[in-house]
């Protein structure tokens, strides 16, 4: 973590999700060097992983958040993925599985919902379903499928794949964040640093939660720590991470392996420069995924006046 003093504000940037205080103090990180400092602070030398210590430092670290914010349940959506599991699993180790409540959300039919009702059973949490199909029939057909309603000078949405696509995540997070707030819980954020890294990840979407229990992991690490869990099922941590809709596995869909991902983060290079400038393009491209909204400024630096 490296920080910014300032008169105004003390502004951390963290390594994963930056905060630029340009718009309070005038100090703006150039993208570049803000990616240098985050790779030079991501390396590792003689980088030696225990999924051990890092599953307990995690569970710790939720133990302490509770006890700051006063919060003792979190609710976690259940994709069944390896990502999900492993949240779910080292939350109910934190809290207890009582205070976990983990919710399975198909967008109308989900092949692999057993699996995420077997995560659910397997720790012994509270579980619910909610098909959110309905909710994004309804979003398309007002959006994109009724030209002949709309008002007199609307303008026209073209119908969008990748827009239908990441409509199921904000969805998701909608049901998620009600949830949570009926509950008076936190929720708790699933993705893992490789898909942070090249943007894998939907705004406003799954990127948004209360607390990142595996950001600062890259998917390979997230399979160590699942596996040091015997309460999870070991297909279930190692089951190829797929989007459900695109009919391929995300190292397809990205055209890049997990594995290659994980040394660029952690040893700076996977061996093959052609692939680090792609993770290195992907992931200038998408930095702003990771960041807060910019707040355009319109004062003058330093004398306060517009």
């Amino acid at each position: 973590m490296i920080y910014c003093n300032c008169p105004l504000v003390r502004v951390y940037l963290r390594i994963v999700g930056w905060t630029i205080c340009a718009p309070l103090c005038g100090v703006r990180f150039h993208e570049n060097d803000a990616m240098k400092n985050r790779r030079e602070l991501l390396l590792v030398k003689n980088y030696i992983f225990s999924p051990e210590k890092a599953r307990d430092r995690l569970a710790e670290g939720l133990r302490n958040l509770a006890r700051e914010q006063g919060f003792t349940k979190v609710v976690i959506g259940i994709s069944g993925g390896k990502d999900s599991t492993v949240t779910a699993a080292i939350c109910a180790r934190a809290l207890g599985a009582e205070n976990v409540y983990g919710v399975m959300l198909p967008d109308g039919e989900q092949k692999d919902i057993a699996d995420s009702r077997r995560v659910c059973e397997s720790l012994g949490i509270h579980f619910r379903t909610v098909n959110i199909g309905k909710m994004h029939d309804a979003l398309r057909d007002a959006a994109f499928r009724n030209p002949e309603i709309a008002g007199d000078g609307d303008f026209t949405v073209p119908d969008s794949r990748e827009s239908d696509i990441n409509v199921g995540p904000r969805l998701r997070m909608t049901v998620l964040r009600y949830i949570a707030q009926a509950l008076g819980a936190r929720l708790a954020g699933t993705g893992n640093l490789s898909e942070a890294t090249v943007g894998y990840c939907t705004k406003d979407g799954d990127t948004s939660c209360d607390f990142s229990m595996l950001g600062a992991l890259t998917s390979i690490e997230v399979v160590q720590v699942g596996l040091t869990m015997p309460e999870l099922p070991a297909e279930l941590v190692q089951k190829t991470p797929t989007d459900g809709l695109s009919g391929v596995s995300d190292e397809e869909k990205l055209g890049l392996r997990y594995q290659d991902i994980h040394n660029y983060i952690r040893l700076g290079t996977c061996g093959d420069p052609e692939t680090d400038r792609k993770i290195a393009g992907k992931e200038a491209a998408n930095m702003h995924k990771r960041r807060m909204p910019l707040i355009l400024n319109p004062f003058e630096a330093g004398d306060g006046n517009a």
